[in-house]
């Protein structure tokens, strides 16, 4: 049976930011996006409400839209404070492992703190911080066909015993196994 929802990907995501201008320009210099559209207006469309807004779209590649509204009538933006800094993030794909150190080099000489590489078992990723406060996140595919299979097979049973238990199923230890040499 077909499901009465056909989705086609993501067609944006959005955040708050604090200056458009300023994130549109680090994006930029920062991760190389294209900045293609903007939109502003000084009434919601979806509820009418008076609200001026910028909202600034950057290409991030593959048909992925990043957007962001600058909201300057709204209190100054914040975070969610129940939840770790860490969990809130966006994540992007880069080529390979050499492309991956090659953004962390550009990106600390630019003057962005890097965290990483951290090996997550079938890839590895970078973190560091936009000017908005927004984690960002990219990663490189390392796994096997055979791993990835793995995982899929494992994610019901793991899914299963967390809403059971709220503790780490160990179906798949191998993931937190550095690779030889490293550990």
């Amino acid at each position: 049976m077909t499901h009465p929802v056909q989705l086609g990907g993501i067609h944006h995501a959005a955040y708050r930011c604090r200056d458009a201008k300023e994130t549109v320009e680090w994006y930029q210099r920062m991760l190389g996006m294209r900045y293609t559209t903007a939109f502003a207006e000084d009434h919601v469309p979806s509820t009418g409400e008076y609200d001026p807004y910028m909202h600034v779209f950057l290409d991030a590649g593959n048909g992925n839209v990043l957007a962001f509204f600058e909201l300057p009538r709204q209190p100054e933006m914040g975070r969610d404070p129940h939840t770790p800094i860490w969990v809130q993030h966006l994540a992007f794909r880069v080529a390979d492992e050499a492309a991956l150190l090659a953004a962390k080099a550009h990106l600390e000489a630019e003057g962005v703190a890097v965290l990483g590489p951290t090996h997550h078992g079938i890839f590895r990723s970078i973190y560091f911080f936009d000017p908005n406060g927004h984690r960002i996140e990219l990663a490189t595919d390392i796994g096997t066909p055979d791993q990835y299979a793995e995982l899929a097979r494992v994610a019901p049973l793991m899914l299963a015993e967390w809403s059971e238990t709220r503790q780490a199923p160990r179906h798949a230890d191998w993931l937190h196994q550095p690779p030889a040499g490293e550990g």
